[in-house]
């Protein structure tokens, strides 16, 4: 199997840096675009670039939009994953640098020099996506394939609001504008990051004989941990290196269904939500495969990798 390609649109986040941290181990990353989401731009871009310091690379940081396209997000995720999004650990100023491009630009320029070559991995909030979609709808035509990491697609969310997860609920015309402009994309949703979490002792076996990648993440990831723990959550979720997996080779997923997923916007209760036809009744176009099932296994060895533990 060649190297992927990978383009990385992320609002880093904790579970977004072991996803990164995964990138860098097994595929080449041409850029992370950085959203505003699991907490503001400002923050998601710094730790974008603490990620970069920290894997060694010249991986670019494009900033992107610092809110949604239309309303003001009723939430953040800094309960989750810290004020500063890294587990408030206190880094240093990284040494990474902006660079002088908006992330929106810098995927399509990507895209039109390396034509059908590009994996695009959207981590967070549909904000970049959507607005590079509104400059120029061709860009499906160019990109290789389209992993999102979002939605619910049976109503078990992760927010106030009962049925949405978070990173379409962020911004919902966002992903509305994706979902219906992209012919063809991969959806790993919340609920199947559930499903596919890992056992604590043996995560912590990871951790304990990685090496300073390991470390770092061991750091990040406590304030997550005893959130997720304190709400019941079962295991170590890892929602975006879930996504990642599917990115950097396909043949994780076991089973998957091609669906139309719609994205509600308006509903009082429901907005954000994603509602999936699974019985054809629309009928309109089943652009998202659905991924339910993933080789556990082979997931594990990408984070061990990932994590200097393997």
């Amino acid at each position: 199997m060649s190297t992927p390609q990978l383009f990385i649109d992320t609002d880093p986040g904790v579970d977004d840096a072991l996803a990164i941290l995964m990138a860098h181990a097994h595929a080449e990353v041409l850029g992370l675009s950085i959203a505003a989401g699991n907490v503001g731009l400002a923050h998601t871009v710094r730790n974008a670039r603490t990620l970069v310091d920290l894997v060694g690379g010249a991986t670019p940081v494009f900033a992107g939009c610092p809110s949604p396209l239309v309303r003001l997000p009723e939430e953040d995720a800094a309960f989750v994953h810290g004020r500063d999004g890294l587990g408030d650990v206190g880094f240093s100023e990284p040494e990474s640098r902006v660079a002088d491009e908006h992330a929106a630009l810098a995927l399509l320029r990507l895209t039109r020099e390396r034509p059908g070559e590009i994996t695009l991995v959207a981590l967070a909030p549909l904000t970049n996506l959507a607005l590079a979609l509104k400059l120029d709808p061709t860009l499906p035509r160019r990109v290789k394939r389209l992993v999102v990491m979002g939605g619910a697609v049976t109503g078990h969310g992760n927010t106030g609001r009962v049925p949405a997860e978070f990173n379409v609920g962020f911004d919902p015309e966002a992903a509305h504008i994706v979902f219906e402009g992209f012919p063809d994309f991969d959806l790993v949703d919340w609920e199947l990051t559930l499903r596919h979490a890992f056992d604590e002792s043996e995560f912590d076996e990871w951790l304990a004989t990685g090496d300073r990648r390991a470390a770092f993440f061991g750091r990040v990831f406590q304030v997550a941990r005893n959130t997720n723990r304190e709400r019941g959550r079962r295991g170590i979720i890892a929602a975006d290196a879930l996504a990642m997996a599917v990115a950097i080779d396909p043949t994780v997923v076991k089973r998957s269904e091609r669906r139309h997923v719609g994205v509600e916007l308006d509903g009082r209760l429901t907005r954000g939500a994603t509602v999936v036809d699974w019985g054809d009744r629309l009928k309109l176009p089943a652009r998202a495969n659905v991924v339910l099932e993933l080789d556990q296994a082979k997931f594990a060895g990408m984070v061990r990798r990932a994590l200097g533990a393997s």
